[in-house]
């Protein structure tokens, strides 16, 4: 049975294709790796499978990953490159790429290979001299060795260093001995990957560590293939027969099983002939053994055929791997924007988000959500939403609690009237609303950002207003009368608005900060979303920082200076309904006094003249009389204060709360010239100086790195995709 009607060569040749555009960095490409102890006769197999001839000299051994690919092409070449290490210096990975040996052919590399071997091990920086403390003893660098030409064969084979548990004083350390394993692990470790187990015969096999890491990377045991070496140097019988066990599957069995080769040893010279080699198998015991187990020919036809499968297997999950990873690689470069090397392409980069922010900030202020999917994904950057939110708990809030003393309630109505009845209903409906609105912005957190200590107020609790306003109003009147008859000063009622409005400041304070808080959660977030770039983003923010907490503090400011012009001046209104409220309490104090004196009265139907009614109740003109006298100054005037107060405090109350949305709020905060909203905008970059620009949307070394990176990952794998589809 030869190689060629074993593998497919389409398929190989696809894989190689994939290797020579790079691809096996990227995604885990079929492959076999040659793995196992120091001495185990690692050199021999790979110069077997390759006719490489590898050394056997110590100062010569593995040092480093060998990747070797062989295919039947033509046209006849070799490349020789060296893959920089994960961990090179941009220095070291330069002087790797510059090595390129001339070569011209197959068979010329085969006589030039102890040659270049050396000239890679200096090129990398291997001590090649175990007596010299100059250089290092293992590299992560890998020699790529790529041959073509009309008489190879489709193989591909990694070589790595061989495991050694002890380090060599003056020459190994124990830094290197997990060095070593870290790297035998990281190739076996790929599910694409034929572990070739490389095992002594004449050494017991339970000793051979080589299998247990094979365990550990290759659980099912279905990568592993054992092949036992230097079964010329088993003499006694009992040794041959433990190791025909091994072939036959008696000890330690792999799902693969093990091959038995004679390779050419380090005493033999170049003219080592194989066949002649191999009639050893001829003899017993080994003569029990399967034919296609025994010797290079087998072991060179199962890999090319085990190359084959794991090829054919891998392919549809293959094409997804690269499939995915070229989307990711896009969204990635996506988010790095556009390339930012000039100062026009820095100023177009950083316009294009400021532009992208405003219209979302618009989108956000007029509720238009579906504009953009990050209103669904993150509830938070429904900004006006929670503005209105905000609003509404803040007049509901002031309108029960703002005012220190309760106001009197008028008895007059009739218990259980309709009127009650409909004022309950309205009143349940309103607690009902705030509860809900309440939910919908309990997420905001003042202590959240640190930056806003200094601005906004963390104290929002509220106290209910106190009984005893009456008292209250009588206290204010015997503290500041003067010479009146019967009447009081405007200063006892600007003295009783001022205290009654005493939690305006803090109340007002209370609602501006919550809505500081979320627009800058907003504009973080928002920020956060459209530029992916740490830096730029970091770099804008602070740039912008101290205009917008200017800003907040000028909304802040308007909002108390708001409170002191209702609270410092002396209370005044042209609004109506002063008058109509302040007639509406009076007029409900009289009911309230006639009540006791009311009679009910029969009245006729208007509908129906025999059926009569008796909801009229009727007062003599004597006791509406008797209504405005016998009640003192003091009587009289505290409940003027209370009735005036009452009536202003009604007219303000919705006027101030209106201001401060108006004012405070709305311009300042929102939709004014001068909201923080509109500090990071287009014409905020038009005014950027070159050098701040620079500073602020110039790409770092690890950007541009990572584009360069992202860039030539893209187009690996879209040639990749190029090669899988055909």
């Amino acid at each position: 049975m030869t190689i060629d009607h074993l593998a497919s060569p389409v398929l190989l040749r696809k894989i190689d294709q994939l290797r020579e555009k790079n691809v096996g960095q990227h995604v885990a490409l079929p492959q076999l790796v040659v793995v196992g102890d120091q001495s185990s006769g690692k050199s021999s197999v790979l110069e077997s499978l390759t006719n490489i001839p590898f050394p056997r000299n110590l100062e010569l051994c593995t040092r480093y990953a060998t990747q070797i690919t062989s295919r039947r092409d033509p046209d006849p070449r070799v490349e020789v490159t060296i893959i920089p290490g994960p961990h090179a210096s941009n220095a070291h990975k330069r002087h790797l790429r510059g090595y390129h040996p001339e070569i011209l052919s197959p068979k010329g590399f085969r006589a030039q290979f102890p040659q270049i071997l050396k000239e890679a091990n200096t090129r990398m920086g291997i001590r090649t001299d175990i007596c010299s403390s100059e250089g290092t003893v293992f590299s992560e660098d890998v020699l790529k060795i790529e041959i073509c030409g009309p008489d190879e064969d489709y193989l591909t084979v990694i070589d790595v260093p061989g495991i050694f548990r002890n380090p060599t004083e003056g020459v190994t350390t124990r830094g290197d001995v997990q060095l070593v394993q870290n790297m035998v692990k990281k190739y076996i470790e790929n599910n694409r990957t034929i572990i070739l187990a490389v095992l002594p015969s004449n050494v017991d096999i339970a000793t051979q560590e080589i299998l247990t890491f094979a365990e550990d990377c290759d659980k099912p045991g279905e990568r592993t293939l054992g092949i036992l070496t230097k079964p010329d140097l088993v003499t006694e019988q009992s040794a041959k027969v433990a190791v025909c066990n091994l072939v036959l599957g008696k000890r330690r069995p792999l799902m693969l099983g093990y091959y038995v080769v004679r390779n050419r040893g380090a005493d033999n010279d170049d003219a080592f002939n194989y066949g002649a080699a191999e009639q050893m198998f001829r003899d017993a015991p080994w003569n029990s053994l399967s034919r296609d187990r025994l010797g290079v020919q087998a072991l060179k036809a199962r890999l090319s055929e085990l190359l084959s499968q794991i090829a054919r297997k891998g392919f549809p999950e293959l094409r997804k791997e690269v499939s995915k990873q070229l989307s990711d690689c896009r969204t990635e470069l996506e988010g790095l924007g556009p390339a930012r090397q000039t100062e026009r392409d820095q100023r177009l980069f950083l316009s294009t988000i400021a532009r992208r922010f405003q219209e979302l900030v618009d989108a956000a202020l007029s509720a238009h959500y579906s504009r953009h999917p990050m209103f669904e994904e993150k509830e938070e950057l429904r900004l006006i939403t929670y503005v209105v939110n905000l609003t509404e708990m803040f007049n509901y809030d002031f309108e029960r609690k703002a005012h220190v003393h309760s106001f009197e309630i008028s008895r007059s109505t009739p218990p259980n009237s309709d009127e009650d009845a409909e004022s309950e209903a309205c009143d349940s409906s309103a607690d009902e609303h705030a509860e809900q609105t309440g939910k919908f912005v309990e997420d905001i957190n003042l202590e959240e950002f640190t930056v806003l200590e200094n601005i906004v107020s963390k104290d929002c609790q509220i106290d209910d207003p106190k009984s005893g306003i009456m008292e209250w109003t009588e206290r204010l009147y015997l503290r500041s009368r003067g010479l009146d008859l019967g009447t009081f000063g405007g200063t006892i009622l600007s003295s009783a608005f001022k205290e009654q409005s005493s939690k305006w400041a803090h109340m007002t304070k209370a609602y501006v900060s919550h809505v500081i808080v979320v627009i800058h959660r907003f504009m973080i977030t928002t920020l956060d979303i459209l530029c992916t770039d740490m830096q730029v983003r970091e770099e804008v923010w602070s740039s912008i920082l101290g205009e917008v907490l200017i800003r907040y503090k000028a909304a802040i400011d308007q909002a108390m200076f708001l409170v002191s012009m209702e609270r410092e001046k002396r209370p005044y209104t042209v609004n109506h309904y002063f008058n109509e409220n302040l007639q509406v309490a009076r007029g409900n104090r009289t009911a309230e006094m006639l009540h006791g004196e009311a009679r009910n009265e029969l009245k006729r139907n208007s509908y129906n003249s025999s059926v009569y009614s008796s909801d009229n109740l009727i007062v003599d003109l004597d006791s509406v009389k008797n209504t405005t006298r016998n009640k003192s100054n003091a009587e009289h005037a505290k409940e003027e204060i209370h009735d005036i107060l009452l009536s202003y405090y009604k007219v303000a109350r919705k006027r101030f709360v209106d201001n401060v949305y108006q004012q405070a709020v709305d311009h300042h905060l929102l939709t004014g010239p001068m909201s923080p909203l509109t500090v990071f905008s287009q014409e905020w970059v038009i005014m950027l100086e070159a050098e701040q620009l620079e500073a602020m949307a110039g790409e770092s070394p690890i950007t541009k790195e990572r584009r360069a990176v992202l860039t030539r990952k893209i187009q690996d794998l879209e040639a990749a995709m190029q090669i899988l589809r055909t």
